[in-house]
């Protein structure tokens, strides 16, 4: 068997801990995966993986064998992708990850005046609020919205989005208008959140950024849905501009607490460790960039 490919299959293998896993994005049989592992051990003549029905773990010659394969396979890449960027249109597919309400308002748009400018890139999208894994789960690139990342996420700014508190006219009329932060604490809040925890919104109090403890009733994994609860009168919400701009301008909501809501969200690439860019991937990196700076 190929001796790249099969360094190829181990390196996703070790990364994505599965085999089973790795076959399915690669849309092959398990067992394809596993003749490949098993030719590369026997071509260099030792164990790579502990596998068992529950677990796989790499062996002390495993691990640094990655290493090496990741310098290997990343310099391929560099040398092709230097290649193609020079002579050739991007070419392959690409896996992405993409929240769901910014993704099919802002950036769906984009994403299809690119596809239809390079006809040799596939594109296999994935609308989601969770933050995905992108090594287990394959994928080449992730968008996400936030005001915090991990210290180990690799990632590329591409916009901001400015963070926006706001209630519909019905809501003040019935429960009065907070003047500052501390006047949460006795008004429904909308929460966003993808799981349960004590619920904080931090706001710009005196120069200094201060969290203020929120409670209400209804708690939602969407922005959408949020803002929709608060045009109803059910509370307040804190949203995203891409969010409520309409809405505002509509007069269906309207914005609180402004001399204190300076917080921003990051518009954030985040893409797989240990790997280098493929060309067809900083295309549409900076293709997405440019269109959401163009639109501001």
């Amino acid at each position: 068997m190929d001796k790249f490919k099969s360094m190829q299959a181990f390196v996703r293998v070790a990364e994505a801990g599965s085999f089973t896993a790795v076959a399915n994005q690669l849309g092959v049989p398990r067992s394809l995966i596993t003749r490949l592992i098993a030719s590369l051990e026997r071509q260099l003549g030792v164990k790579l993986m502990t596998r068992s029905t529950r677990s796989l773990s790499l062996t002390t010659a495993g691990s640094a064998y990655l290493e090496k394969c990741r310098v290997i396979l990343n310099l391929v890449d560099a040398t092709e992708s230097g290649l193609m960027s020079e002579k050739f249109a991007p070419k392959g597919e690409i896996r992405i990850s993409l929240p769901l309400s910014f993704g099919l308002e802002r950036l769906l748009p984009i994403l299809f005046e690119f596809a239809k400018e390079n006809s040799e890139i596939k594109l296999a999208m994935d609308f989601s609020d969770r933050h995905s894994n992108l090594i287990e789960e394959g994928l080449d690139l992730a968008i996400r919205i936030t005001s915090s990342l991990d210290s180990t996420d690799i990632v590329r700014k591409l916009g901001v989005s400015k963070l926006i508190t706001v209630a519909s006219p019905e809501y003040l009329k019935l429960h009065g208008i907070p003047l500052n932060p501390s006047d949460l604490k006795s008004h429904e809040c909308l929460d966003y959140s993808l799981q349960p925890s004590i619920a904080t919104w931090s706001y710009m109090v005196k120069g200094e950024l201060k969290p203020v403890t929120i409670e209400g009733r209804l708690v939602a994994n969407n922005g959408d849905a949020l803002a929709q609860a608060a045009i109803k009168g059910l509370g307040i919400a804190r949203q995203p501009e891409f969010i409520v701009a309409n809405y505002i301008a509509s007069g269906e909501l309207v914005t609180l607490l402004n001399d204190y809501d300076a917080l921003e969200l990051g518009i954030y690439a985040v893409l797989p460790s240990n790997r280098y860019i493929p060309h067809r991937i900083s295309v549409l990196m900076e293709y997405i960039s440019k269109s959401l700076k163009s639109e501001i």
